[in-house]
């Protein structure tokens, strides 16, 4: 799996995770973003903890893959609307 690779990595690699805080507004409640994040992009994903109401949506995540592609998807869900943090 990707997170016994990601910890395996020499130094310098353009694989990387990041934890990040999604914020999911009421009018996109009913789209399958995390499913489309997965099918969209080569990224890993482990779902830390999330919460889902009729009104909105919150989800903090791990992501893992190349930067580049992590980047590319972070952009696409901030111009969906979505508002996304990264977190230590």
């Amino acid at each position: 799996m990707i997170w016994d690779i990601l910890n395996k990595l020499p130094e310098g690699s353009d694989m990387e995770e990041k934890k990040i805080e999604l914020f999911i507004p009421g009018e996109l409640k009913d789209e399958p973003i995390i499913f489309n994040m997965i099918k969209n992009f080569q990224i890993d994903i482990k779902i830390i903890e999330a919460s889902f109401s009729a009104e909105s949506g919150w989800a903090l995540l791990i992501v893992g893959g190349k930067k580049q592609e992590i980047d590319r998807m972070l952009d696409q869900l901030k111009s969906s609307g979505i508002t996304v943090e990264i977190r230590p």
